[in-house]
């Protein structure tokens, strides 16, 4: 998958996919309001968040996620989620431990989406 687009389209929807699945399993701890538009437009923001402010995020805590051997990405991806549910209100985020919660679960989804289209890919 070459086009830029698609690759974004993808994010999108895996992000999307992610939240949705994180979710349902932290009910108590993320609300969505039970509509789908919320999920799509949530997944469009964090998207949308993974491609510009995630790799700055990456590169002023590249000491931190090399002396923690990569696990501080977990406190990236939980910050992204978290900004997410601060700039789009209709996406609720009781905390900063369940966003850190969501932001594993959609990095897992991430991880299977991704093996699973580079294996149909070869």
């Amino acid at each position: 998958m070459k086009l830029p687009f698609a690759k974004f389209l993808l994010r999108w929807f895996v992000c999307s996919l992610g939240l949705w699945i994180a979710a349902g399993l932290l009910s108590e701890r993320i609300s969505y309001q039970n509509e789908l538009s919320v999920i799509v437009t949530a997944g469009l923001l964090l998207a949308a968040i993974n491609t510009v402010i995630r790799p700055v995020l990456v590169l002023l805590s590249l000491p931190a996620i090399l002396l923690s051997l990569g696990l501080f990405m977990v406190v990236i991806n939980g910050f992204t989620v978290f900004l997410a549910s601060k700039l789009y209100s209709s996406l609720e985020v009781t905390n900063f431990w369940a966003a850190m919660l969501a932001g594993i679960i959609i990095g897992l989804v991430n991880y299977l989406v991704s093996a699973i289209l580079d294996t149909r890919d070869e």
